[in-house]
C-alpha cells in the first residue's frame, strides 16, 4: 500500500472527522449567523473548526483558519510552516444544500502549499496530495469513520487533461461569474475555441482541473488563502499551475494580507 507522510495522514483524519459533524448539522435545521463582513456562519463551521484544531494543534505547527482569531503578521512572518484551513468552504452551498461544500486543509512551507486535503462530506470523496512527491489521489469512501488505510485502499490517481482540442472547458463559479470571467471566455472564443462552462461550488473547482474534468479555472473575484491552499497543493502535485494575475507567479501563503489576488488555474 502507498505510504504517505504523517502530516498528510493527520490532515486526512481531521477532514474526515470534520466532515462527520458537518453532515450532522447539514441533516438537521441549519441556523445561519452573519459575521462582520456579512459572510454566513453555521454551527457546522464552528464544530468542524474545533475538531480540526484538535488534530492540528498537537503537531505544534501554527494554524491559519478562517474560524480562528488571526495571529498578527508580526508573529506570523516568522513562521516557516503553517496549516491553512477552511473548516467549511462553500458555506453558501452548504446553506443551499446542494452538496458542493468542502473541508480544506493544507500545509504550507516557505509560503508554498506542500500538502493538501479537500474532503467533500456530502459525497464522502477525499482528494489529497503531496506536492514534493507528485502524489495526487482521489478516494471514494463509505463512511466518515474510515481509517486512513481505508482511504488509501480506494485511492486512484488524479490525471489532468492532456488534449489541446478545440473545446475548452472553463470552470465558472455558481455564485461569482464576474464580468472579467465573461471577458476571459469571450477571449477564448475569439481565438477560435469552443467554450463549455463547468460550474462547481467551493474548492471543488480546483479538483475539476486536477482530475481532467475541466481545462482552466479563471478566478476574477475575491478569495482568501484558506479557500485556495489545499486546492493549489492538489493541482501543483499533478503539474497544474495556480498563477497570480498580479505577479505572474504562483500564489503565495501566510502573506501580511490573507486576501488572494485574482488567479488562473491551468496546465500551461
Amino acid at each position: 500500500m502507498l505510504e504517505i507522510n504523517k502530516s498528510l495522514k493527520t490532515a486526512i483524519e481531521a477532514s474526515l472527522k470534520a466532515g462527520k459533524v458537518i453532515m450532522e448539522v447539514y441533516n438537521s435545521v441549519i441556523e445561519v449567523e452573519y459575521k462582520d463582513d456579512k459572510s454566513p456562519l453555521t454551527e457546522a463551521d464552528k464544530r468542524a473548526n474545533t475538531i480540526i484544531n484538535s488534530y492540528l494543534i498537537p503537531t505544534k505547527t501554527p494554524i491559519i483558519s478562517e474560524e480562528n482569531k488571526q495571529t498578527e503578521y508580526e508573529v506570523r512572518k516568522n513562521w516557516d510552516s503553517c496549516w491553512v484551513v477552511d473548516p467549511v468552504d462553500g458555506t453558501k452551498e452548504f446553506i443551499k444544500r446542494n452538496g458542493e461544500f468542502t473541508v480544506n486543509i493544507a500545509l504550507v512551507k516557505n509560503e508554498k502549499p506542500i500538502l493538501g486535503v479537500i474532503y467533500v462530506p456530502a459525497t464522502k470523496t477525499v482528494y489529497f496530495a503531496d506536492v514534493e512527491n507528485e502524489i495526487a489521489l482521489k478516494s471514494q469512501v463509505n463512511s466518515h469513520d474510515v481509517s486512513v488505510e481505508g482511504v488509501l485502499e480506494q485511492a486512484i490517481k488524479l490525471q489532468p487533461k492532456a488534449s489541446n482540442s478545440k473545446l475548452i472547458q472553463v470552470v465558472g463559479s455558481r455564485s461569482h461569474m464576474s464580468q472579467e470571467t465573461l471577458d476571459f471566455v469571450e477571449g477564448l472564443k475569439q481565438s477560435g475555441k469552443e467554450v463549455e462552462i463547468v460550474s462547481k461550488g467551493s474548492s471543488l473547482k480546483f479538483c475539476l482541473v486536477a482530475e481532467g474534468n475541466a481545462d482552466v479555472y479563471p478566478r476574477y473575484a475575491p478569495t482568501m488563502e484558506w479557500d485556495t491552499a489545499a486546492g493549489q497543493a492538489i493541482c501543483n502535485a499533478v503539474g497544474v499551475n495556480v498563477i497570480s494575475k498580479e505577479t505572474n507567479q504562483p500564489l503565495l501563503y501566510n502573506k501580511e494580507n490573507l486576501l488572494n489576488p485574482w488567479f488562473l488555474v491551468s496546465k500551461t
